[in-house]
């Protein structure tokens, strides 16, 4: 069986924070995604997936608590908590901006891999001892926010006693990702005292590498991506979306496009036989030791890529320009 993890970077917008938006708003736009037309975040997210008998990941970003204060933390994991979803950390170091009370004695850096390893030991404490007092189980996994981690992150985490890392996003290596990892590498591997579980993808070119995050890969690509993991029995394929991916650009309408593309992927993975939803607390980190998986290249497909680069131009023209109301 190939588990299927649906994570969500669930965080608040630092850059409508420094707009001056209020934390409520940014809560309702960020988090629970609600426009005129309804509300397409987290909770949203949790209707699909439990209507599809699958589990969601929520990597929730505490930072903002350093600004704001806990009180708003608290509803959004008892949320996911009482849906029987997984709550795991999340980290946005640009909120150290505007921290009260920095725990890294004013030290920035617009991601955690930009800190030192005792800052960073320091940083993912404080976030994973926020989380566990606002409800959430153990934090067992992270994914760094811009994919920005370095070899540093792991040592933290495993100092840490964090199990899972999912920060390294072959897209992003040797951009924002600084970890040391094989970008061919899409299996579970030990890296620094943590296992490293990659985000998934497809061939989309030669050569080439598509994420499978749901704004960024059609359904017809997520959809051969996902068949492709059971056919070549695959320990699990790790998809990610955030918190407010169904929304346009400016978080105030819905986006068509996108939600469309989250109901695909529910309803194919219900359909699939050979896949189970799952959260990183139901994986064994013995996945690690078993024989590397490399990105296989399965043939990729012009017309597949041809039809999603059509479909964001006309999601981008629709929902970014706004020349459809809401």
């Amino acid at each position: 069986m190939t588990a299927l993890l649906i994570t969500v970077d669930t965080e608040l917008s630092s850059s409508l924070h420094q707009r001056g938006v209020s934390l409520a708003d940014n809560v309702d736009r960020s988090i629970w995604a609600r426009t005129r037309s309804g509300a397409f975040g987290i909770g949203w997210q949790m209707e699909q997936l439990d209507r599809h008998g699958l589990k969601g990941v929520f990597f929730v970003d505490p930072m903002p608590a350093l600004v704001h204060g806990t009180d708003f933390m608290a509803p959004i994991v008892h949320a996911i908590v009482a849906r029987r979803h997984e709550v795991q950390m999340h980290i946005h170091t640009e909120w150290l901006a505007w921290a009260k009370d920095s725990p890294v004695g004013g030290r920035q850096g617009r991601n955690i891999g930009d800190f030192s390893l005792d800052d960073q030991i320091i940083l993912l404490g404080r976030a994973k001892q926020l989380l566990e007092q606002a409800g959430a189980p153990a934090i067992s996994a992270f994914r760094a926010g811009n994919f920005g981690a370095n070899d540093d992150t792991l040592r933290a985490l495993a100092t840490l006693g964090v199990a899972w890392d999912s920060s390294v996003n072959p897209a992003y290596l040797g951009r924002e990702c600084g970890i040391s990892a094989d970008r061919a590498q899409i299996g579970a591997t030990r890296a620094q005292g943590v296992v490293e579980l990659p985000v998934s993808g497809i061939e989309d070119r030669p050569g080439g590498f598509r994420p499978a995050q749901i704004c960024a890969m059609s359904a017809a690509e997520m959809r051969a991506g996902l068949r492709h993991a059971v056919r070549e029995g695959h320990d699990a394929f790790n998809v990610v979306t955030h918190s407010f991916e169904m929304l346009s650009r400016d978080r105030r309408r819905p986006n068509g496009a996108v939600i469309a593309r989250f109901q695909a992927l529910c309803r194919d993975a219900a359909r699939l036989r050979g896949v189970r939803g799952a959260g990183f607390n139901d994986l064994s980190v013995d996945l690690a030791d078993r024989p590397a998986r490399t990105l296989s290249r399965a043939a990729p497909s012009r017309l597949r890529t041809g039809l999603r680069l059509a479909e964001q131009a006309l999601a981008t023209w629709r929902y970014e320009h706004r020349l459809v109301p809401a």
